[in-house]
């Protein structure tokens, strides 16, 4: 399958998920400080963090939303290693009809040509040439060799074509042309067989690249990146929100502090997208190897591990912008028109790594892109798949990117814990840097 196919693919469940994903409306502040009342593990790991953290998780694995998507995500990676698994195993059978008494030199001239163009050949005698040109077309042949004159296809035919008919037909009158000129030669057998089985020089590639399962792993990753971490922002964004606009926020600022109900948030919501990635991950890589796909070859599996790390960092660096954009809003309108600007890197990370995606060096633009905290989860998985980057490059891009969402994470909650009990209006981020930290 063309990296194009899962493009569209995931622009459709993309859309499809981004119309549906609406976190629940929280009824009332008694149903949130009962889910808070019940999750005592969580408060003993984490204190009041935790507790907010695994009320948040309990709300997301029950949300028929999650399951949705995780179905969804399961079947789209299924297709895309089983689709191209099947696709290539599937080596094309061509039934050659051969007019008249065909030597064993001749039938194995044939098989060889075939063979060396990844075609399985089926050699069968016809005893007249009617009878092979009835059985071309009705297709119970797909080539016949009138003697040592032509070869017959029942097909539109031109040097260029790339059906398997075509392929078959050019393969075979070359190995048989060049056998009939080693006979016009006077060689004799030994001869022919020796220059006929001539072994060619061999070619070394100068370029680095680490093979088409790799790019293609780098894809689907790039892919399952865009969905899950569109899907799981967007629920900070209005999981806040809607504390807000409920007043819930308000009854349970009585018990934890702002920071912690932000930690709590994201935490949890966190964890889920990392489960439901771990789960799609552990499910590719088992259907690969049971299938023999090329998703366990060479830098593949590096790749995927790859995704899911700058996934977690991804989700790490945004999730604190979007709780805080939340804050800001009390409407579904004004949330979609503040995550709108925020979701602009986002979006040209993934367009441009998916552009340069296929063979061939990637862009100079996209490498600088690569160790750019907004735009690293798409960029930098791209150059481990291609082998573009060292182990130093990848490690120094993942902490840039752990320390700038340490700085973001800073002033995310002081402008949470600004905005998130001002309502009446949609706040403006001048309004919130203008107000003292003690409100």
């Amino acid at each position: 399958m063309k990296p194009y196919v899962y493009v569209i693919l995931a622009a459709l469940v993309g859309l499809a998920i981004l119309r549906r994903a609406r976190p629940r409306r929280r009824s009332s502040a008694r149903a949130a400080l009962g889910g808070l009342a019940r999750s005592f593990a969580g408060r003993r790991l984490l204190g009041d963090t935790g507790l907010i953290a695994g009320r948040e998780i309990r709300e997301r694995l029950r949300g028929r939303t999650f399951k949705v998507i995780t179905v969804i995500l399961l079947g789209v990676v299924a297709a895309a290693i089983v689709i191209p698994t099947v696709h290539s195993s599937s080596r094309s059978v061509v039934k050659v009809g051969v007019v008249g008494a065909a030597q064993a030199s001749e039938v194995a001239t044939i098989t060889a040509a075939l063979a060396h163009v990844r075609l399985t050949g089926r050699v069968r005698v016809e005893t007249n040439l009617a009878r092979a040109r009835a059985a071309l077309r009705a297709h119970r042949l797909t080539v016949v060799v009138d003697g040592t004159e032509k070869v017959l296809v029942d097909i539109p035919f031109s040097s260029g074509s790339s059906t398997t008919t075509a392929t078959a037909a050019l393969a075979i009158a070359s190995a048989l042309g060049v056998e009939r000129a080693f006979h016009d030669a006077g060689l004799s057998a030994s001869q022919a067989t020796t220059v006929a089985h001539a072994k060619p020089l061999f070619i070394q590639s100068l370029a680095t690249t680490k093979g088409n399962a790799a790019r293609g792993a780098s894809v689907i990753g790039l892919v399952f990146i865009f969905i899950l971490l569109t899907q799981y922002l967007a629920w900070t964004l209005v999981g806040v929100m809607e504390e807000k606009s409920s007043r819930v926020v308000e009854v349970l600022l009585a018990t934890v502090r702002p920071v912690q109900l932000l930690g709590g948030k994201v935490l949890g919501i966190g964890l889920v997208a990392l489960a439901q990635a771990g789960l799609v991950v552990a499910f590719a890589l088992l259907l690969g190897g049971a299938v023999g796909s090329d998703l366990l070859h060479g830098t593949a599996p590096v790749a995927v591990v790859a995704s899911l790390v700058w996934l977690v960092l991804a989700y790490a660096f945004y999730s604190w912008v979007y709780a805080a954009a939340g804050s800001m809003a009390e409407r579904q309108d004004q949330a979609q028109s503040l995550s709108l600007p925020l979701s602009v890197p986002i979006i040209v990370g993934y367009i441009l790594a998916l552009v340069n995606a296929g063979p061939g060096p990637t862009s100079l633009f996209v490498k600088v892109l690569a160790y750019l905290p907004p735009t690293a989860p798409f960029g930098m998985p791209l150059l481990v798949a291609k082998g573009e980057v060292r182990w130093w490059g990848f490690l120094l891009a993942a902490l840039l990117s752990v320390a700038s969402t340490v700085v973001v994470a800073r002033f995310a909650a002081t402008v949470y814990r600004r905005a998130v009990l001002r309502t009446g209006q949609r706040l403006k981020m001048r309004d919130v840097l203008a107000l003292g930290k003690g409100n």
